[in-house]
């Protein structure tokens, strides 16, 4: 041998006829079964070719290859092992010269069934598998990095190599079941299939440039879809983990693509499969973050939506198409919430993954497909159209909530812009409880920049607010400027939440927690003064019921307001404003529990029946709280102000019975306004008894508005259409006969010189003079 490598390295031009001759003797042993000399055949032809790094190495490799082939077609496992050896060797090499005219197709397809071996005896077989794994590790090496090569990204390759190695990698759990010791199990792991396959998968994709990135995932989506490997999802999951920490990560987004389009793709399949791709897909995006989510941000989340818009369909009509197959609908409409509630954690993770300015794209871009009563092209008529309607807004307001619960802004206005803002309040006047909830919830998040959300949870009248650790921060500029754009919405929407019966604890929790998160995150003197007067509106909807609330919404309503007023006195720290909210709570624990929140929001509250006869004592008095707050420098005249929330078109379009009181207030406002009062009332003095008496009697004052306004409200609801259309009628002449005595002073021409002339019908009319004739001022003739 040393004589052989010897001869060829001081005579290179010799090595081809030395490979022929060697190859010649080699595959007549192997026929002959001389397997003594076809190893050392082999062991000599390896020799001179780690000897041999020289340009005319390429004709001596050609006989080489024909060896190692002759080898792999043999039947014997030895044979094969030694000729996949003898390559793995050969693959190494790195050659001066570039090979034209090699072909490894007969490798790849080789190296590919020894990886699918199936020897009974597991050991052999594990050798086997293992040799043809090395195998194709060589040929990428090989070819991977040499263009003028074959090349190995083609599909023809790839849809041999991926599933072989996708085929080891599945059978990880099988081969570590059947090893008897732990010590046989660490000698196992060193030379397990599994082990092997996943470090050549990694390889392989990690060479894998910008083109060739689709011809490798393919496969694995196609080797999933054929295995049924969607639905425990564990094994896809782990093949995508390794995909994406392989691939460079500018390249993540196009499996993110692949992945979406096998959705769209499989929109048909059953949930469970749809629900296995939505969940890799979610682990995918979390991973791809430290990459790019890519250019087709809305693209990704269009694609999520309308799987879920699609799952809808499914569970509603319980078939993939039209027609409804009743015998599977259970099944169906289990699994379909299943794969809804995969898409939604998909969309978290997706939108977690962005940066905030995307988020907030993102954010209006699922709002606008919100089917709402305003926008009157996406709702749907009719039964079923109604359930479609109302699955599909919640499924997108809890997509909205999960992208919400992980978005950071320091700018409100920038976080909610208008049109968004608009369309998420007009769906929390919607009847369906749950959608306001939603609602809420996403409010909340929004708010919520310093994690205080979870300390208003349960609605308390804690004496000592320090105990909850409050992170505040003093209101900047932006929020001001937010609530001075958007307050009284929130405000507006908030009154009207709260006069909704179908609330339940859950409903009045999230109220406290944005009013509470309003107060700490966006208030200024201005915004908590707003908030009072409007926590003192909610009070009176209680008092008065004119919406006959139950008797656990009203008291659910109190209970809220004492919660409130008890934190907000001890957050703007003004001794007496604090004095007083104590005082009525204390009056409460005496005299009536029920109307605070200890007693209310518990698994069975009490209850009281008799809440229209109860004491002022244990109310909250506007007046009171003025005179105290306006003591400390706060706007009093605000204060003293009832809060009474603006008229929009939303309250017409939005699907409440609300139109009643619109009309009442419109024309209690009017009739404050209009010629009867004024006669009825005298204007009188004002003198300085009198406003003592104001101040004295304000609160008999207070007591009379509201009975009034109680009455004027009774009157539209209950007097008979002809009483109304009459009072309305009387009105109208009265204002139409004052436009007609000024139209005939304005429109009333001038005398004309020649008196009148009675017309054919008897009336005067009057002669109209030729312009020629007119007088003009100077100053009007040009």
């Amino acid at each position: 041998m040393e004589k052989l490598t010897f001869y060829a390295l001081s005579a290179p031009e010799k090595l081809d006829r030395i490979g022929a001759y060697l190859s010649e003797r080699l595959i007549r042993d192997v026929s002959r079964h001389r397997y003594g000399y076809v190893c050392i055949a082999m062991e000599a032809l390896d020799q001179l070719l780690m000897a041999c790094h020289c340009q005319s190495i390429n004709l001596f490799v050609e006989s080489f290859l024909k060896m190692v082939a002759k080898l792999l077609e043999s039947e014997k496992p030895n044979l094969q092992i030694l000729g996949t050896n003898s390559f793995v060797k050969f693959a190494n090499i790195e050659e001066d010269t570039p090979s034209y005219h090699r072909s490894y197709d007969f490798f790849v397809s080789r190296f590919s069934e020894m990886c699918h071996s199936s020897h009974d005896d597991l050991d052999i077989r594990t050798k086997i598998r293992m040799s043809g794994i090395k195998g194709l590790q060589g040929v990428v090496r090989k070819t991977v990095n040499d263009e003028l090569q074959a090349n190995i990204w083609d599909p023809q390759h790839m849809d041999k190599i991926v599933p072989s190695l996708l085929f080891n990698l599945q059978n990880v759990e099988e081969t570590e079941s059947r090893s008897p010791s732990p010590l046989q199990a660490a000698e196992k792991e060193k030379e397990s299939p599994a082990e092997l396959a996943e470090r050549c998968l990694r390889e392989l994709l990690g060479r894998a440039a910008y083109g060739n990135i689709k011809n490798a995932i393919k496969p694995v989506l196609i080797h999933l879809d054929n295995h049924s490997l969607w639905e425990p999802k564990i094994f896809a999951t782990c093949c995508f983990r390794i995909i994406m920490y392989s691939i460079q990560p500018q390249h993540s987004h196009l499996v993110i693509q692949q992945l979406l389009g096998h959705l769209d793709a499989n929109s048909k399949s059953a949930a469970t499969v749809r629900a296995g791709i939505v969940e890799v897909l979610s682990e995918a995006a979390v991973i791809a973050a430290s990459g790019s989510v890519g250019p087709t941000v809305l693209e990704v989340f269009n694609t999520l939506l309308r799987q879920l818009r699609l799952s809808i369909d499914y569970a509603l009509t319980g078939s993939y198409d039209s027609a409804a197959g009743i015998s599977t609908k259970i099944i169906k409409e289990h699994e379909e919430r299943m794969f809804q509630e995969a898409v939604i954690k998909t969309i978290g993770s997706f939108a977690s993954t962005l940066p905030t300015y995307q988020q907030s794209e993102v954010m209006v871009f699922i709002m606008n497909k919100v089917p709402l009563p305003s926008s009157q092209h996406s709702i749907e008529d009719g039964k079923a159209g109604e359930n479609r309607n109302r699955l599909t807004q919640i499924m997108l307001l809890k997509s909205l909530l999960q992208v919400s619960v992980g978005f950071q802004c320091s700018n409100m206005l920038t976080a909610l812009p208008s049109a968004f803002l608009d369309r998420l309040l007009s769906s929390a006047l919607m009847e369906d409880a749950e959608i306001r909830l939603f609602v809420l919830e996403i409010l909340i998040s929004f708010i919520d920049r310093h994690g205080n959300r979870q300390k208003f949870s349960t609605i308390s009248t804690i004496s000592d607010i320090s105990v909850l650790k409050l992170k505040v921060d003093k209101c900047s500029r932006q929020d001001t400027v937010f609530m001075k754009k958007h307050g009284q919405q929130l405000y507006r929407h908030i009154y009207l939440i709260c006069k909704e019966e179908s609330n339940v604890q859950a409903h009045y929790e999230a109220l406290f927690s944005l009013l509470m998160l309003i107060s700490i995150e966006l208030a200024n003197e201005e915004v908590v003064v707003d908030l009072i007067r409007l926590v003192l509106a909610v009070q009176e909807i209680a008092q008065i019921n004119e919406d006959n609330l139950t008797a656990y919404n009203r008291c659910a309503l109190f209970a809220l307001g004492a919660a409130y007023l008890n934190l907000i006195s001890q957050l703007t720290t003004v001794p007496t404003f604090c004095q007083h909210i104590h005082e009525v709570i204390q009056m409460r624990q005496k005299e009536a529990p029920y109307l605070l929140p200890e007693d209310v929001f518990v698994e069975k509250p009490t209850l009281s029946k008799s809440l229209d006869h109860l004491g002022p004592e244990v109310f909250f008095w506007q007046s009171k709280i003025s005179e105290v707050l306006g003591g400390s420098g706060y706007n009093s005249d605000r204060l003293s102000t009832p809060y009474i929330p603006q008229l929009t078109d939303e309250d017409r379009l939005s699907k409440r019975k609300s139109i009643g009181e619109t009309i009442s207030l419109q024309v209690e406002v009017e009739s404050r306004n209009s010629p009867e009062r004024e006669q009825r009332a005298p204007a009188e003095e004002i003198t300085y008894e009198t406003l003592k008496k104001a101040i004295v009697d304000s609160v008999a004052v207070e007591e009379q508005e509201r009975e009034r306004r109680r009455q004027v409200v009774e009157k539209f609801q209950k007097a008979p259409f002809e009483e109304i259309a009459a009072h309305c009628g009387a009105r109208a002449t009265l204002l139409q006969s004052k436009l007609n005595q000024i139209f005939e002073i304005t429109i009333r021409p001038p005398p004309s010189p020649s008196g009148t002339i009675t017309a054919a019908y008897g009336q005067p009319q009057n002669h109209s003079i030729p312009v020629y004739e007119m007088k003009f001022p100077d100053l009007c003739v040009y």
